[in-house]
């Protein structure tokens, strides 16, 4: 489904869209695990003057949406893009409706709902969490070992935020997921901020057992029991339970929703300023998927990100996403969004077509 070039309903004037520079706030340093430095905040650039606005404000560059069109149509499966300019009144996308699963994308939803948890004051960023093999989960959590060597783990909210977000570890986002109150906080969240088509699951190991025709037992966070136990099933189980993900995914998201959705964000308006920059700050730090969206910027542009990769099964992977913010060299910002739901292109063609959207969007960026 093409949305096109379309206005963004609601839009507000050009020296309105962007909430005026914010005085720098200390920075705060608290002992953990993570050496990861809470690096310098991301700023949000002012806004152009009335009256001066670039041709790309009000609508996207002439032949920007039919590229993006042409790379959606040329690759292979389902796939979703979304392009908002966060600092304009625009947004296109290809199949933005459509539910793509999530998978690690998900996880930035657990932070924006601990700090909005910490705007109300119900969490602090230097408050402890323990963290016991009890609570171990599957795939990738390199925390997990500090758990099983020391027995358990305590660490502050901000460095399990920094351990979530930049290395995309399972048992850092679960741990912050527990804190907050579960699911059902984070679909709170969604809803109090109307964020659109975006769902929240079950956590990851409902998750992922799901999507492998498993049942969950703590055991099979245990060295290699779940890959055993998955390997166990027969195929045609295995098929099925993926087949029913893809087809209505319990974390699935729209594209559109989910650029709708870092627009906001980056202008300031779904949480406290100082919250704002503290997300966006990390988002800039993320260490997975260097070779995806970012790839195909050009120097002298900035990104942050966050991406998500699903389970494979016979060459197909259970969603392969990248989403972020692009700033040009002039400050101008933009929402960008790939998600691929069901595709058998490799790996490098993925990459490459999220480099070649990326790519177009810094190629039109001013014209």
């Amino acid at each position: 489904m093409t949305i096109g070039a379309t206005l963004l309903a609601g839009c507000v004037s050009g020296a309105a869209l962007v909430p005026p520079p914010r005085q720098a706030q200390p920075a705060h340093h608290a002992p953990g695990a993570v050496t990861v430095p809470i690096g310098e905040p991301v700023r949000s650039p002012a806004p152009p003057p009335r009256g001066t606005l670039d041709p790309g404000f009000r609508r996207p560059a002439p032949g920007l949406a039919d590229r993006i069109a042409s790379l959606w149509r040329a690759f292979p499966g389902k796939t979703g893009i979304a392009v908002q300019r966060i600092d304009g009144e625009w947004a296109i996308a290809e199949r933005g409706t459509d539910l793509f699963p999530q998978q690690s994308v998900s996880k930035l939803w657990v932070t924006m709902s601990v700090l909005d948890a910490v705007d109300s004051g119900r969490i602090s960023l230097d408050q402890k969490v323990r963290i016991g093999p009890e609570d171990l989960v599957v795939f990738h959590q390199p925390l997990a070992a500090r758990v099983r060597s020391e027995g358990s783990v305590t660490m502050s909210v901000r460095d399990l935020i920094e351990t979530a977000i930049t290395h995309s570890d399972n048992l850092a986002n679960d741990s912050l997921l527990r804190t907050v109150g579960g699911p059902s906080a984070v679909r709170a969240f969604i809803a109090k901020k109307d964020l659109g088509s975006i769902r929240f699951g079950p956590g990851e190991r409902l998750l992922q057992s799901g999507t492998a025709g498993l049942t969950w037992q703590q055991s099979y966070a245990i060295g290699r029991n779940f890959y055993t136990a998955r390997a166990a099933l027969p195929m045609a189980t295995r098929q099925a339970a993926m087949d029913k993900y893809l087809a209505d995914p319990v974390d699935g998201a729209s594209p559109a929703a989910i650029a709708s959705a870092l627009t906001r964000l980056a202008r300031g308006t779904l949480l406290s300023p100082e919250s704002t920059d503290y997300l966006l700050g990390v988002m800039t730090r993320t260490h997975s998927g260097p070779k995806r969206l970012k790839a195909g910027l050009p120097a002298g542009w900035q990104f942050l990100h966050k991406t998500g990769t699903g389970q494979d099964l016979n060459g197909m992977t259970a969603g392969y996403n990248d989403i972020g913010i692009a700033t040009a060299p002039d400050g101008t910002r933009y929402a960008i969004v790939v998600m691929l739901g069901t595709t058998t292109a490799s790996i490098p063609q993925r990459m490459a077509l999220m480099q070649a959207v990326s790519g177009a969007v810094a190629e039109f960026h001013g014209r």
